[in-house]
């Protein structure tokens, strides 16, 4: 039997995880008789981060087929790529699909040289009981615990042999909510290099129909006439299928300019009425949004971070944007800004009139704003209810307007009160109900499920805002979907004997150019009493609308398409309200309230195949032999790009380059009834944890050997000593407060690079990170999330977590801080290194871990039980020696800063002798920056 030499899952989870689909697969797609062809769609192509081109003809892209179906507003997607491995040696294939925020996996398959691998939902804890059961029989098995906060990536790794070929298939599905006035249907597409066959097709089916559709300009006209679009009154469909020629970023050019977003924007005809009730299979579904409103008065305050996290280009961009809302403003409504860092200032301490006068006044006072100091979080929310609490009970705010807190932050708070759910509480216990607060987290280190919780809880929502991204324009329209309302106390009544199980998107206001959506379950013999009775308040108008169900030819519309959904309305609703469960469930009061939530969010997500917190994808083939776990965690960022990459470099991306995952199978510990090990397949990175463990990944052989070095507190040690290309790295050994079972353990607390080219130097320790050019010295905090240039050398460092140094985007090396209890006994304190393997070194570079860039030959066999039966041993031939290793586990901690991930790998003992040159003492060096003198 063929064996799958490595698979490696990465799944992130969205803020509302996801559904399973119907795989029946989508057939080819023809054209409707009554469709009218209209002018070709235009595109822009979004520049993205260089591909990888070396190695790209190693690989061929036979087909990269896209196919999406829209009714009603719920949208199914297949992605589907067909490869070949034309190189005399394996090759890494990475498919790494993005999916927009708010869209969930639902199905993944994919073969590799005839094996097929599928996927199928479980409870989480049968999920891990199979996986567990796969390794205790030595099956290949593997684990994948993200702790990221968005399912909008998905990512599998696959080695494939010379001659071999790949086939990836992905669903996904999302409902489409209207924003701004229309429904945006985003596809990424990124195939990463040319495809031999290259079809997408889009197809929209509206039984409302539709007032108008176009693609956006997204690929800057590189795909004039390309694009087809054809639209009917209910019906479109998108055509988009460039030859080889088409794809290429010029004639000439090897790469592809199929390295962006498929944006179709459209809405539905709207009548003068409240909305639109769709009754199918048992369910309802009703879309409210009705237009000719007049905006309500809103009081708005401002809540802006000015710590030092916001200084150069994100507060610059912050400021744009906010000078544009202050001029959205009308005369009738009032406003007010805060600004905090580590204190609190009010632009006005009133709610004043947005009057010309008074919204110049507030810019030139944020223009003024200069970033600094640390985030006072849980004083500026109270100072801003405050505000708006004391303007209420005065009598001073129009009984009809609305109030909002725009909260705008990056980090998470550093001074005052440090506790996020005091926090929480503290907003809760104060705002009052007709307050509504709304959080925009800046960045990607924000704590954006702390920012959703409280938004949640107090009538708003969240959003995140990436800095890599234009600050500015996406400020502005998070603004524009919050500050617009035109009714509010919304209500929604229907028949209670005719529906059940009734289960909205919104909350109790209604914003322009937005939609509420509601949904049930119906007694198919009440049809006639479907019906939902609205009341609201718009500006000085108490509304009183009615909707009656329409059921006109909606089945016979849908049963002569073979492209619509006939599921939709069941699908909407249990996306409605598998969301509001997790929602309710997120604040539950009790542990047994949340228990009982629990226990519905996973019935219905077994019931509906819907990927949740508490289910995993399980992918296995045919006979169980070999079995992968996507176990996705129960967290909360929003999207950007993903690829087909090819070779054996993985260019950065959502997911840095050196954590990536290595092809190295996962082998059994060979032991009677082994625990669940929560592991990835080993990394292609080079490491060094805990007191010290070496960790050696020997990419050809694709085997992970590691081996400890046990010193002496101020002890400095040689890992990377390369006089060629003027870089060396060492480490100073700290010890413990004092030594346990007679030991005492010793770790790295401090780290040098020196880049000589540069006269660069960089000292990494437990409390700071010091960066020295010629005689120019910065200093900067663990506390701090920053980054610096200095010509090739890139340092970022990411708050109270990793320090990450680049040079020429070439060599990486990562330092992760690991900080434990202040009055602990006896553990301090420590950094681990992780280096990603590179050919960039000079063959001469030497060191702990430099001498293993060039790759030794190594032949472990004789595998045989050991002392220990859960730890084999085995002999293994290196450098002219025969050497006694024995197999374990080490860990990685870059996914779980705390427990860590297991890394099996073979043990060398005494420390490193036969497989390090010489003898470990070699490797001290006088001074933290200093290179190697080779014997």
């Amino acid at each position: 039997m063929k064996r799958l030499t490595c698979f490696f899952i990465c799944f992130f989870l969205s803020e509302a995880p996801g559904f399973e689909i119907p795989i029946n697969g989508l057939s080819e797609f023809v054209e409707y008789e009554d469709l009218v062809e209209l002018a070709p769609g235009k595109f822009q192509f979004v520049e993205e981060n260089q591909r990888y081109q070396e190695e790209v003809d190693q690989v061929t892209l036979y087909t990269y087929k896209v196919q999406s179906t829209i009714t009603s507003r719920m949208a199914t997607t297949m992605i589907q790529s067909k490869l070949v491995n034309n190189s005399p040696q394996p090759q890494n294939v990475v498919f790494d699909v993005q999916i927009p925020k708010g869209a969930f996996i639902s199905n993944f398959s994919m073969t590799v040289d005839g094996t097929t691998f599928r996927s199928s939902i479980k409870e989480k804890t049968v999920g891990r009981a199979l996986y567990a059961q796969a390794r205790a029989k030595g099956k290949t098995a593997g684990l994948v615990r993200s702790r990221a906060l968005d399912m909008e990536n998905f990512r599998t790794e696959v080695n494939v042999l010379p001659g071999a070929k790949v086939e990836f298939e992905l669903h996904y599905q999302e409902a489409k909510w209207r924003k701004l006035g229309s429904y945006e249907h985003r596809i990424y597409l990124q195939p990463g290099r040319l495809a031999k066959h290259l079809e997408v097709d889009v197809w929209v089916i509206e039984p409302q129909g539709m007032r108008f559709l176009h693609v956006a300009d997204t690929f800057e006209g590189h795909f004039d006439g390309v694009p087809v679009i054809s639209k009917g009154q209910q019906k479109a469909h998108i055509s988009f299928k460039p030859t080889v020629a088409q794809q290429k970023i010029c004639p000439s050019c090897r790469e592809t300019a199929v390295d962006g977003e498929l944006v179709v924007l459209y809405d539905v005809d709207r009548e003068e009425k409240a909305g639109e009730l769709e009754v199918f299979n048992g369910y309802f579904v009703h879309f409210f949004a009705p237009d000719n409103l007049d905006p309500i008065p809103k009081n708005i305050l401002f809540v802006i971070d000015v710590s030092g996290s916001m200084w150069g280009v994100k507060m610059k961009q912050t400021v744009e944007a906010m000078k544009t809302i202050l001029d959205d403003l009308r005369a009738e409504d009032h406003f007010s800004v805060i600004d905090f860092n580590h204190n609190v200032r009010t632009w006005r301490n009133d709610l004043i009139s947005a009057t010309k006068t008074q919204v110049a006044d507030a810019k030139r006072y944020i223009e003024k704003i200069q970033p600094s100091g640390g985030t006072n979080i849980n004083e500026a929310l109270l100072r801003a209810i405050f505000i708006l609490n004391e303007a209420n009970n005065l009598g001073l705010l129009d009984p009809n307007s609305v109030s909002l807190i725009i909260l705008v932050s990056d980090g998470d708070p550093t001074v005052g009160e440090l506790k996020l759910s005091k926090i929480q509480k503290n907003v809760k216990e104060n705002i009052q109900d007709n307050i509504s607060l709304f959080s925009l987290g800046m960045g990607f280190d924000v704590d954006y499920d702390f920012l959703k919780r409280l938004s949640n809880e107090n009538r708003g929502i969240a959003q995140r805002i990436y800095g890599n991204q234009d600050t500015s324009s996406q400020l502005r329209k998070f603004y524009n979907q919050v500050s617009t309302p035109l009714l509010r106390n919304v209500q929604f009544n229907y028949p209670q004997t005719a529906v059940t199980d009734v289960t909205q998107n919104s909350f109790h206001n209604y914003f322009g150019g937005s939609e509420i959506v509601v949904a049930g379950k119906f007694d198919p013999a009440k049809l006639d009493q479907i019906q939902s009775i609205i009341t609201a308040t718009s500006a000085n108008t108490e509304l009183v609308l009615e909707t009656l169900a329409q059921m006109d030819d909606l089945q016979d519309f849908l049963s002569k398409d073979k492209h619509a959904d006939p599921d939709f309305t069941k699908k909407l609703w249990a996306y409605l309200t598998i969301n509001q469960l997790l929602a309710e469930r997120s604040l539950a009061p009790t542990a047994a309230a949340k228990r009982k939530i629990t226990r519905s969010i996973l019935q219905m997500s077994l019931d509906h195949h819907i990927v949740t917190p508490l289910t995993s994808l399980v992918i296995e083939n045919e006979a169980g032999d070999e079995r992968m776990l996507a176990d996705a965690p129960p967290q909360d960022p929003s999207c950007c790009s993903g690829a087909l990459y090819y070779g054996s470099k993985v260019p950065s991306g959502s997911i840095p380059s050196w954590a990536s995952p290595s092809p190295t199978p996962v082998t059994s510990m060979q032991a009677e009834g082994a625990k669940v090990l929560e592991s990835t397949p080993p990394p292609h990175v080079m490491r060094v944890e805990n007191d010290p463990h070496f960790i050696i990944y020997l990419p050809k052989s694709q085997k992970n050997i590691c081996f400890n070095i046990d010193s002496e507190p101020g002890k400095i040690l040689n890992l990377v000593s390369d006089p060629e290309s003027g870089i060396a790295v060492n480490g100073q050994l700290v010890g413990a407060k004092k030594p346990n079972n007679g030991k005492l353990s010793t770790y790295f607390g401090k780290l040098g690079f020196y880049f000589q080219s540069e006269d660069m130097k960089i000292e990494i320790s437990t409390k700071t990170i010091t960066l020295s050019r010629g005689s120019s010295t910065s200093t900067l905090s663990w506390a701090d999330t920053a980054q610096t240039v200095n010509q090739r050398v890139l340092t970022s460092v990411k708050k109270e977590k990793v320090v990450t140094i680049t040079v020429d985007k070439d060599i990486s090396f990562s330092v992760l801080l690991h900080r434990v209890w202040k009055k602990h006994p006896i553990n301090v304190d420590f950094l681990g290194i992780y280096i990603s393997p590179t050919n960039k070194f000079s063959p001469n570079a030497h060191g702990l871990i430099g001498q293993f860039m060039q790759e030794p030959k190594i032949h472990i066999f004789n595998e045989r039980l050991g002392k220990d039966p859960k730890k084999p041993e085995a002999s293994m031939e290196v450098k002219g020696q025969k050497l006694t290793v024995t197999r374990g586990l080490q860990k990685d901690y870059r996914t779980d800063v705390v427990f860590g991930t297991d890394v099996p790998c073979w043990f060398v003992h005494n420390s490193g002798k036969g497989f390090i040159d010489g003898h470990y003492k070699d490797y001290f060096v006088p001074q933290l920056y200093s290179f190697l003198r080779r014997p």
